[in-house]
């Protein structure tokens, strides 16, 4: 027992109490002695790269998982980017993260060996498929810009609907928007995806049977329902195990038999699976897939406006050139008397309304006068008042300052018999006569002594 460590204390034939962290830092010696450094092959799975530039994620095979984490600097040295899927070899040292007890692999290098197996069978059918035409770019349909009713495929407890309801209601809050919930993650995914499809697929082509809503269709059709005139398959991002539903051969012929434009928004701009090769479009995004199948409604009112105003601009010009010409053809067919007579009525009436303007006019020009004479005199009497005023504030301050004031407080002028001012002492000498001036006249006064 003389050779445990600070942290350990023998108790009793059991052996040492170890505290927690002195456990994990013996731990942490142990395995830093018996097997660092070390290299390890493995598929990666939940890659992901924080803000200070540190990445973090989990090595696996058929028989285990390990968690790892590459700091910033060793981060910075990789030559590619890894993706989850991904079969690497890395170097690095076993260590115990000490806050929660997790073994974890500190990587200091990493390279890549090749495709994981999730990542092969994506290759392998995706290529089976190119083959058989369906990402064909010429069986692709270009999505409607104002479709009459939206189809939306996604889980109900997924972000993504939030995202593309509040994406669609900010656009366009008009458009009928049809649900159709499926999962969108484990292993009955693509069959609910394939049957929500298929639902939408069906959505007011045929009016239920009466007594039968709902049958062969969403809960709730009715006869009077819009058709589904194009479909947002979405869902969030996620590894690549995650979006797995989304690389089914079955989901990818039932979006390739869709009777209406499919637009996949699944995962982040990233992320690829084979729902996205076989949709008529693609978004990086769900919010980039509503956005893509709802134009801004603000965009299609500013449109119709400027139709409204070439149409209405239009039809004015056609009434006037016709009512011109119909002017031009009554003209014509008047007799010279008429014309005379409309002449004399026309200069009459133009006479009278510049009798009328002059008399309008000169009206307003005395109006105008009379106005301008009133400010005029208005401005004269404030200004005499503010000169009044500034020679009553003059007067004041300058009676303010009359030395008389001074001398009626106490003070006393002294000047000698020149009648220079006596301001020092040094001015003063014995038996010199001064004069004292106070406020209601003279005083003789005589020095006693020097200072």
């Amino acid at each position: 027992m003389d050779n445990l460590p600070a942290w350990a204390e023998a108790i009793g034939p059991a052996g040492p109490l170890w505290s927690v962290g002195g456990l994990c830092r013996a731990v942490a010696d142990a395995l830093q002695t018996r097997f660092n450094p070390v290299r390890v092959r493995g598929e990666l799975g939940g890659f992901s790269r924080a803000p200070s530039g540190h990445c973090y994620f989990a090595l696996k095979d058929a028989s285990g998982q390990l968690r790892c984490a590459m700091f910033r600097r060793s981060a910075s040295e990789l030559g590619f980017a890894p993706r989850d899927g991904d079969v690497v070899e890395v170097d690095g040292r076993l260590s115990v993260y000490e806050p929660r007890g997790d073994l974890q692999l500190v990587v200091d290098r990493m390279v890549r060996c090749g495709a994981g197996s999730l990542f092969e069978e994506f290759l392998r059918r995706k290529a089976a498929l190119d083959a058989e035409g369906l990402f064909d770019p010429a069986r692709k349909r270009p999505v409607p810009r104002q479709p009459r009713c939206i189809g939306v495929v996604t889980s109900l407890a997924a972000a993504a609907l939030r995202d593309v309801a509040t994406t669609l209601h900010r656009r366009a809050p008009h458009i009928p928007v049809v649900l159709a919930p499926a999962l969108v993650q484990g292993a009955g995914a693509p069959a609910e995806l394939c049957a929500a499809l298929q639902a939408l697929y069906a959505w007011g082509a045929t009016p239920p049977r009466p007594g039968a809503a709902g049958e062969d269709s969403i809960p709730g059709a009715s006869s009077f329902a819009i058709p589904v005139e194009v479909i947002l398959l979405v869902r969030g991002g996620g590894s690549i195990e995650d979006l797995w539903a989304f690389n089914d051969e079955a989901l990818a012929r039932t979006i390739a038999a869709s009777p209406v434009p499919v637009v996949s928004g699944v995962g982040h701009e990233t992320d690829f699976t084979i729902a996205d090769f076989v949709a008529d479009a693609r978004a990086a995004t769900p919010t980039a897939a509503a956005e893509l199948a709802a134009s801004e409604h603000s965009a299609e009112h500013d449109i119709l406006n400027r139709l409204s105003l070439r149409l209405a601009t239009a039809m004015q010009r056609r009434f006037e050139r016709h009512a011109q010409r119909l002017d031009a053809l009554v003209h014509a067919l008047r007799s010279p008397a008429q014309r005379c007579e409309i002449e004399r009525l026309r200069l009459a009436t133009r006479a009278q309304a510049l009798r009328v303007g002059v008399a309008h006019a000169l009206h307003s020009h005395g109006n105008r006068l009379e106005r301008k004479a009133d400010q005029l005199a208005m401005a004269s009497r404030l200004a005499q008042g503010a000169h009044r005023q500034r020679l009553e504030h003059a007067a004041l301050r300058l009676d303010l300052l009359a030395p008389q004031h001074v001398l009626e407080r106490g003070y006393a002028w002294l000047g000698d018999a020149q009648g220079t001012p006596i301001t020092r002492c040094a001015q003063t000498h014995p038996g010199q006569r001064l004069t004292a001036t106070l406020c209601d006249g003279t005083v003789p006064i005589a020095v006693l002594a020097g200072p």
